[in-house]
């Protein structure tokens, strides 16, 4: 004698990602050449924007912060190319940022070369460092690559404060000499210049990632994040494979220190230490790590946030507060700190779940789903 076993219905309802509408889709698609056009003609534009900045959108400091801003978010999505696409977690990414930009302006005033010239052996030093450091930290992995990373970057802070042969100037850094320097770059009448170069910059790093990623170097990326072991079983070596995200990733960055020596006209001990690096972390934990615009959109808020609320806690509306408020409305790290530890409790995986989550509200209210 047989029993049937009856099974039961699912009660659970339907998934709570509301179904997408086929235009919708279509029009979404179009909305990154969309913001593209709109930061393409920024400069041109007079229109006031209180609050986020201090002037006009065109104006020449609203422009600087904004390339500042742009910078940054292309430098937190190459360094997710290895936190978030590789699982490599890497303590001295800012040694090949200072590279690049040190590089870069040591050709420049010790050989007296053009700075086309400079720039290029500038990146292809930065280039050679990641290879060189790069195959000596991959040999251990975990929190070892980690620390090794840490020493290599401590190392290059060390050295560049030491001023060796005075070509780094020390802890007061080196400014570019503005004579080497195409005319069309220097003043601040050529401001919307630099801020075209910090966006063709961020254009080309979402570009050469998002390809990485979608090539069959990428999925073997993944597989290495996911499952190392399995990747060897497959009889692939991932030396070779994070070594290659390792040097993409130390390039581009090099090619951000010499946007960055052209924004802020010198090169900067700041840039060589591992509090940069962490920066770079946080940024990209704040977007979403793994994300294809989370690292960007991470990297472009928290710089925006790093100045305007600098600008805020020196404010005397924050002056006259009682000394309980004072206190630590005062320090900008504090009120970054809060923004962050806000984003990262209330936004699990970064800004870059937001959309997703703004689009699920109204199908919850439709159907109950809690």
């Amino acid at each position: 004698m047989s029993t049937a076993i009856e099974t039961p219905e699912r009660t659970e309802g339907p998934s709570p990602v509301a179904p997408a509408h086929p235009a919708r889709t279509r029009l979404l698609r179009w909305w990154p050449a969309a913001v593209l056009l709109v930061l393409v003609v920024a400069p041109y534009s007079a229109v006031p924007v209180p609050g986020l900045l201090d002037g006009p959108l065109g104006s020449a400091g609203s422009l600087q912060l904004l390339a500042t801003c742009l910078l940054f978010g292309a430098l937190a999505t190459g360094y997710d190319l290895l936190l978030g696409r590789t699982g490599l977690l890497s303590f001295g990414h800012a040694l090949y940022f200072a590279a690049g930009s040190y590089a870069t302006n040591v050709f420049l005033l010790e050989a007296g070369l053009p700075f086309a010239l400079a720039a290029v052996l500038g990146l292809l030093f930065g280039i050679a460092l990641a290879l060189v450091l790069g195959s000596v930290s991959l040999r251990v992995t975990g929190i070892g690559f980690s620390m090794v990373t840490l020493a290599f970057a401590q190392a290059g802070s060390i050295l560049v404060s030491r001023n060796p042969g005075g070509v780094t100037g020390g802890e007061e850094g080196r400014a570019a000499p503005a004579d080497l320097l195409p005319s069309w770059l220097v003043g601040i009448d050529h401001t919307a210049n630099l801020y075209w170069i910090a966006l063709a910059y961020l254009v080309l790093t979402l570009g050469v990632v998002h390809w990485a990623v979608r090539s069959p170097t990428g999925r073997v990326w993944e597989g290495i994040k996911e499952n190392e072991r399995r990747v060897e079983v497959l009889g692939l070596k991932p030396y070779g494979f994070k070594l290659t995200a390792f040097v993409l990733a130390g390039a581009l960055a090099a090619l951000g220190g010499i946007v960055h020596l052209l924004l802020t006209g010198g090169s900067t001990p700041q840039t060589t230490t591992s509090d940069f690096t962490l920066s770079l972390l946080v940024m990209v934990v704040l977007g979403g790590s793994g994300t294809r615009w989370g690292p960007m959109a991470g990297g472009i808020l928290y710089t925006w946030a790093d100045h305007r609320l600098g600008d805020l806690a020196g404010s005397g509306a924050v002056a006259g507060l009682p000394a309980v408020l004072r206190v630590p409305l005062s320090q900008p790290l504090f009120l970054l700190g809060v923004l962050f530890v806000a984003v990262v409790h209330l936004l699990p995986g970064g800004l870059a779940r937001l959309p997703g989550r703004l689009r699920a509200v109204p199908y919850r209210k439709e159907t109950g789903h809690q």
